[in-house]
């Protein structure tokens, strides 16, 4: 009932940037937390970044200072600006978001199907 579209993703050198976009649609009532999220092989999936619909924000150490996470809730679309990337950002990168869908006002999570994000050395 929830579709998440990711788009952005792709092949960088390092020290580059790129910016992922997510767009939520469908039968949504609210839109609560939205974040990203990586995963590379043989590793857990991790969080990369959260932001609520008021704002604020939570950041992985390790892009503390690199990514900015943000939204326009108007459009219902969640952010991620990469810059200065290193090799080791490598992954795919999932888009997620949690809320209220219209029907029954039930609490929801989403995840898109991925994208992946190369930086090369």
């Amino acid at each position: 009932q929830v579709q998440l579209v990711e788009s952005g993703g792709g092949l960088v050198q390092a020290g580059g940037s790129l910016r992922l976009s997510c767009a939520a649609s469908g039968s949504i009532f609210s839109l609560n937390r939205m974040g990203w999220y990586r995963q590379t092989p043989g590793k857990q999936r991790e969080l990369v970044a959260t932001v609520t619909s008021g704002g604020s924000t939570n950041y992985a150490n390790s892009v503390k200072g690199r990514f900015t996470i943000s939204r326009d809730n108007a459009k219902n679309t969640v952010y991620l600006q990469m810059n200065s990337l290193k090799p080791e950002d490598t992954a795919v990168y999932y888009c997620n978001a949690e809320g209220i869908l219209v029907s029954g006002r039930a609490n929801f999570i989403s995840w898109a199907q991925g994208t992946q994000v190369t930086v090369s050395s």
